[in-house]
């Protein structure tokens, strides 16, 4: 199984390359602030992240935080639950000297043009990478998110596209059918819908999810969302252009997507090619990926 998950990073990432013509990159995993605030994670979901601090640092945050908060700490706090307020506490407090490991490689790529201006004769820039995905997921356990489906850490295929503001539109739809096209070149049943306002996120002004077919749940599970964010994310970052033909500097248009999350991927490759006699058939795509094996066989 293991193989079969490196074959589908392998060949996703192959694809948004060789096919779709997206720039792989290579990016850090642990970001400043700056960054995770330029992309909109920070402030409203911090409680989502995980973010990385030596011993030291975490003491003076903690003594930094510990005047504004012992008195609610020794009256509201009830018994057993004195730990989980600590925690708080160094979460609330000035975060100036972490670092943040990336909830996608979004946050990388899209910094990639922070406080620059990119010359128009580059764009659109489209971006890739393959990397470890890092989330607390706070009160996302259930039933249905259990096992593969919901984890702190996974490996996602970002896609990132930043362009000129005519162009956003066009992009989106190029990035979907890039994302589409991983699932269809795995004959994967799926579908793909358009959000409404109220279920995007922030940063989004318009937002494509793609759901698999699970038929160990007999549900779509959401398996990529790719949003055009506009000039938001490019505000935040001071990310600007030079239109040809003029002296002044434009926001430029930033959107992302996942083409695809790898583990999700698997467990619908699990789900939809077993076998009656419990094997799993090697989808004709990944053959290559997999040295000719036709298909996994469960231990006896």
């Amino acid at each position: 199984m293991a193989r079969l998950h490196r074959a589908l990073a392998q060949f996703m990432l192959d694809t948004q390359t060789a096919t779709n013509g997206f720039m792989e990159c290579n990016v850090p995993l642990l970001v400043k602030d700056h960054a995770v605030y330029g992309t909109g994670q920070l402030p409203k979901f911090s409680a989502d992240l995980f973010f990385a601090a030596d011993m030291s640092t975490r003491d003076e945050l903690f003594w930094d935080a510990m005047p504004n908060n012992f008195e609610d700490l020794m009256t509201e706090a009830q018994p057993g639950q004195h730990r989980q307020k600590l925690e708080g506490m160094l979460q609330e407090a000035d975060t100036k000297e972490q670092f943040w490991l990336i909830p996608t490689a979004e946050v990388s790529l899209t910094n990639y043009v922070r406080d620059e201006i990119v010359d128009n004769a580059e764009l659109p820039l489209r971006m890739t990478a393959l990397t470890p995905c890092f989330r607390s997921e706070a009160g996302a356990a259930g039933r249905d998110t259990r096992g593969f489906i919901r984890q702190h850490q996974f490996e996602k295929v970002e896609l990132v596209t930043v362009c000129r503001p005519e162009e956003s539109e066009a992009e989106h739809e190029k990035m979907v059918a890039a994302a589409e096209g991983i699932l269809q070149a795995l004959e994967l049943p799926y579908r793909k819908v358009l959000l409404c306002s109220g279920d995007m996120g922030a940063t989004a002004k318009k937002t494509f999810d793609l759901e698999v077919w699970l038929p160990g749940q007999g549900a779509y599970r959401e398996i990529s969302s790719i949003s055009n964010c506009g000039d938001f994310q490019a505000r935040r970052m001071n990310a600007r252009y030079k239109p040809e033909g003029s002296k002044k500097t434009e926001f430029l248009h930033t959107l992302n997507g996942s083409g695809l999350a790898v583990g999700r991927t698997l467990v619908a490759v699990l789900e939809n090619y077993q076998q009656e006699d419990g094997s799993v058939r090697v989808p004709d795509v990944l053959k290559p990926w997999m040295g000719g094996l036709e298909a996994l066989t469960p231990l006896r």
